[in-house]
């Protein structure tokens, strides 16, 4: 921290702990494991053993910072359609390789069977499909592909309005009608991450503030959350 603190030229303020310097601190037991017991701020104990000591008041944001998920329509399963070359069987597509915990993206090719005309996923070699969704304007837009990576198996789709850097909805699924459920839940709530299955809402992270932020307490925010990374 001390020489993060002085290549920013803060070394006066924070970065180490010594008379004068701010107090923020945190209390762990477990470097390993980083188990937090104790947070301070400005020498003020703020949080212990994983709770919330003070009151934080609620901050009351304008409402331009709010209802910032205009798609323009509802959408329905058709808008994730990739229509395929009249009278073709199989097309040879280009699919998105994600690769776990990194931005960059290996690009992909694959064999993709055509059903009623359009190519369809291909799950058994973990090709699903993913769309951007217009978020800002309502201009309805909905661009789509394929991705692989994610290893989705079941009926299933997650949607997210939090995307860098335009932060317009991306959308991921092995089918399409969750994918709109998905998509249309995040428009009603104003933002967030949600997550459908077979026509179900599994889990849902509200972020109403601009689509990226909670005004939740940081508790219930962080109970969303690991109920969606569980489910």
């Amino acid at each position: 921290t001390l020489n993060t603190a002085q290549h920013f030229r803060l070394e006066r303020e924070v970065g180490s702990i010594a008379p004068g310097r701010l107090a923020d601190l945190l209390i762990v037991s477990d470097l390993a494991q980083m188990t937090i017991d104790e947070v301070y701020g400005r020498g003020v104990r703020l949080a212990k053993a994983g709770k919330l000591e003070i009151d934080i008041p609620a901050y009351d944001y304008p409402g331009t910072a709010k209802n910032t998920v205009n798609l323009g329509k509802r959408l329905k399963a058709s808008d994730f359609d990739i229509a395929a070359p009249q009278g073709a069987n199989e097309v040879r597509a280009r699919v998105i390789g994600v690769i776990e915990n990194q931005a960059p993206t290996r690009a992909l090719e694959a064999d993709l069977p055509v059903e009623n005309g359009l190519v369809a996923m291909d799950r058994r070699n973990d090709i699903c499909q993913i769309a951007l969704v217009e978020r800002h304007r309502g201009t309805g837009g909905v661009t789509n592909a394929f991705v692989s990576g994610f290893g989705y198996m079941e009926d299933c789709a997650m949607a997210s309005s939090v995307a860098h850097d335009a932060h317009h909805i991306i959308a991921v699924g092995t089918n399409k009608e969750d994918m709109a459920l998905a998509v249309n839940r995040l428009s009603e709530v104003g933002g967030g991450v949600v997550l459908y299955s077979k026509g179900k809402e599994l889990a849902l992270v509200e972020m109403p503030i601009a689509g990226l932020m909670s005004d939740e307490r940081a508790e219930i925010v962080a109970a969303k959350a690991e109920q969606l990374t569980e489910a």
